[in-house]
């Protein structure tokens, strides 16, 4: 009777499933992330210009909800939706009532959070309205 033989390291296959996940596991979870706070990143540039327009707007044609530039910097600051909290500033140049907004985000962490802070990335937005 034929002994059976023990495979080889070049045959064994037994833990290459586990091996791989480990290599592949990182990069995917690194990609997944990111991806996540871009999303974020693009979310909070678009509510930062959505909020300095209807500020603008709101500056020159409401002057009872946003009659001074006090006024008109909380209401930009109301809609604002995004993630941290915006600088905003109103002025009155040539072009008519205008609203500036400016915001750091950092992606891949967020501060007060344990995630390191990879890249900040700032945003900023202005909106004029005659």
């Amino acid at each position: 009777m034929a002994e059976k033989q023990k495979p080889g390291l070049r045959k064994c296959v037994s833990g290459v499933a586990a091996v791989e996940f480990a290599l592949v596991l990182p990069p995917f979870l690194l990609l997944f992330i990111g991806m996540i706070s871009a999303t974020i990143a693009v979310f909070a540039a678009a509510s930062l210009h959505y909020a300095v327009e209807g500020a603008a707007r709101c500056y020159s044609v409401n002057s009872t909800q946003c009659g001074t530039a006090a006024a008109a910097q909380t209401y930009a600051q109301s809609l604002y939706n995004g993630p941290n909290s915006p600088t905003f500033s109103a002025s009155t140049p040539s072009c008519g009532r205008q609203i500036s907004g400016t915001l750091n985000y950092a992606l891949l962490g967020a501060a007060g959070t344990n995630l390191p802070q990879w890249l900040t990335i700032p945003l900023s937005a202005t909106a004029c309205f005659p």
